[in-house]
């Protein structure tokens, strides 16, 4: 089975593909407003190296609105074009750490994150949006260390995530900054 993998929850667009759980194609583009132009391209690339796909597997975020909506939409359209499923996942599933216990989170913008905690790497909580000292607060998980460098949901671990977490609906966690003039007081 072929599928491929789009995640769009972070400042990343992430697209790989997938034969069962052999890496076909993968690539990755670093550009926080640039995922509707980096995305088509990168399919179309992975069409390149395999034109059978036989599902979608889509990040669902938590995430930015725009950056969700545009992997969401760009997977959903995808899958529904070609009649394949499409399964979404919660794209901090993507994300794996060797521990028993722990977090994992990601940069909301607005001095916020979003998080869930995680034990032998299955999510036992979460996702939510909140402001650091507030995680720090109320978690059992031990914090203590770090990576220096930003870490991105791995197709892999979403793919495989997939199979037993599905997500149905976007995690969008908080309203989006554009609001229609109506609602605007």
């Amino acid at each position: 089975m072929n599928t491929l993998v789009i995640d769009t929850s972070t400042t990343r667009t992430s697209c790989a593909l997938f034969s069962e759980s052999e890496l076909l194609f993968t690539s990755q583009h670093d550009g926080a407003t640039e995922h509707a132009e980096a995305l088509p391209k990168m399919v179309a690339s992975a069409l390149e190296v395999e034109s059978a796909i036989n599902q979608v597997v889509v990040g669902m975020g938590p995430g930015p609105f725009t950056g969700l909506r545009v992997g969401i939409v760009f997977a959903e359209s995808f899958a529904l074009a070609r009649g394949i499923p499409c399964i979404g996942v919660c794209s901090l599933d993507g994300i794996d750490i060797d521990s028993e216990n722990y977090i994992v989170a990601t940069d909301a913008r607005r001095k916020e994150i979003y998080w869930a905690h995680y034990k032998s790497g299955s999510r036992v909580e979460g996702p939510f949006v909140s402001k650091v000292e507030e995680l720090v607060k109320r978690s059992e998980a031990k914090f203590g260390f770090g990576f220096t460098e930003p870490v991105y949901p791995s197709p892999h671990l979403l793919l495989v995530k997939s199979k037993s977490s599905p997500v149905s609906s976007p995690l969008y966690l908080r309203r989006p900054d554009a609001v229609p003039t109506s609602e605007r007081k």
